[in-house]
C-alpha cells in the first residue's frame, strides 16, 4: 500500500532518494570536506527566496534532523523592500517546504536606489552586513549562503577575465567586521543544473530576481543585454559542448594551485613575487 505523502514529504523524499547523488551527497561532502559545521554551532540559513537558498534551507533542515552533531538553525529572511508579490511568494514557499522562517525588514533597496554609482555593489555589501548583524543578535555564530558550484566556477573565471587576477570563492571565511562570525557555503559542490532539475521535478516556483530595480530588466530575464556573469555562463556552456569536464576541471584547479609556478601572488592583501625565494645560480 502506497503511503499518502504530504507535498513537503514528497519534496524531501526527492532530495534523499531520486536526487541523492546530485544534491544530498555533494552537500554532505562539502560539509565534511571543508568542516563547515561543528558541534554547538548556531547557524542562520539566509533565504533570499530563490531556488538556491530555498534548497539550502531544506538540506540544512534535513541534516539537522538526521545528524548526531548537535547544532541549531535559524531560517533568516531579510526583506530589503521586496514587492508584495515576491514577499508573498517567499512566505508561501517556506510554508510549502515546512521551513519556519524568521523575517526582518530593512530599507536597503531605498538606500541603494539613491546611490549615484554602483547601486548593486552597495546593495550586496549592505545585505551581507544586515544579515551578519541580525544573525549575531539572534545568537548565531555562522551564516549559511546558497552559493553553488557554478557560482564558484563563474567567479573564478570572471576574476581572471575581468579582474586580472586568479581569485576563487572560499567554502567558508571569517567575517572581518563581525567578531566571532563565520560565513559558510554548504552548496559549494552542488551543480546548478541539478538544482534546476530538482525544481522542475517537484514543479516548484521560486522568485527569479528579487531586485526592485532589475526584476523587469534584461539582466534578470536573460535577454539581449547579459551581465558579465551571464556572459561567462554562456561561454562555459559553449566550452562544455567540446569538453564536458570543463567546469569540474576549473573547480578542481582551485584546489590544486601550483603556487611555485606563478611569478606573483597576493596573500593578506600583500603582493609577493617569485623572486623573493629565488636563489641565484651558484658558479661551479
Amino acid at each position: 500500500m502506497q503511503k499518502d505523502w504530504t507535498p513537503c514529504q514528497k519534496i524531501e523524499r526527492s532530495i534523499l532518494k531520486k536526487y541523492r547523488d546530485e544534491l544530498w551527497n555533494p552537500f554532505i561532502g562539502a560539509i565534511k570536506r571543508y568542516a563547515l559545521i561543528e558541534s554547538g554551532d548556531k547557524i542562520a540559513v539566509c533565504i533570499s527566496g530563490g531556488k538556491d537558498s530555498m534548497l539550502l534551507a531544506k538540506l540544512m533542515q534535513l541534516l539537522h534532523r538526521f545528524t548526531e552533531v548537535p547544532f541549531d538553525l535559524v531560517f533568516l529572511v531579510m526583506d530589503p523592500g521586496y514587492s508584495a508579490q515576491n514577499r508573498q511568494k517567499i512566505e508561501s514557499n517556506a510554508a510549502l517546504l515546512d521551513i519556519p522562517i524568521t523575517v526582518f525588514e530593512s530599507d536597503i533597496f531605498s538606500v541603494a536606489e539613491s546611490a549615484e554609482k554602483s547601486p548593486c555593489y552597495l546593495c550586496a555589501r549592505m545585505r551581507r552586513g544586515y544579515l551578519y548583524s541580525e544573525a549575531q543578535a539572534l545568537g548565531c555564530n555562522k551564516i549559511a549562503l546558497g552559493h553553488h558550484l557554478n557560482d564558484v566556477i563563474e567567479t573564478t573565471v570572471m576574476g581572471m577575465f575581468y579582474g586580472a587576477q586568479l581569485q576563487a570563492m572560499l567554502p567558508k571565511l571569517h567575517s572581518q567586521n563581525f567578531a566571532g562570525m563565520e560565513l559558510i557555503r554548504p552548496l559549494y559542490r552542488v551543480r546548478e543544473a541539478d538544482i534546476l532539475a530538482w525544481v522542475r521535478y517537484n514543479r516548484l516556483e521560486f522568485i527569479q530576481c528579487a531586485c526592485r530595480f532589475t526584476e523587469a530588466s534584461a539582466a534578470c530575464a536573460g535577454d539581449t543585454n547579459p551581465s558579465k556573469r551571464q556572459e561567462i555562463k554562456m561561454l562555459l556552456e559553449h566550452l562544455r559542448q567540446e569538453n564536458p569536464n570543463i567546469e569540474m576541471n576549473i573547480f578542481n584547479s582551485i584546489h590544486t594551485v601550483a603556487l611555485d609556478t606563478f611569478p606573483g601572488y597576493k596573500t593578506d592583501g600583500v603582493r609577493h613575487t617569485f623572486l623573493e625565494g629565488y636563489a641565484p645560480t651558484k658558479p661551479e
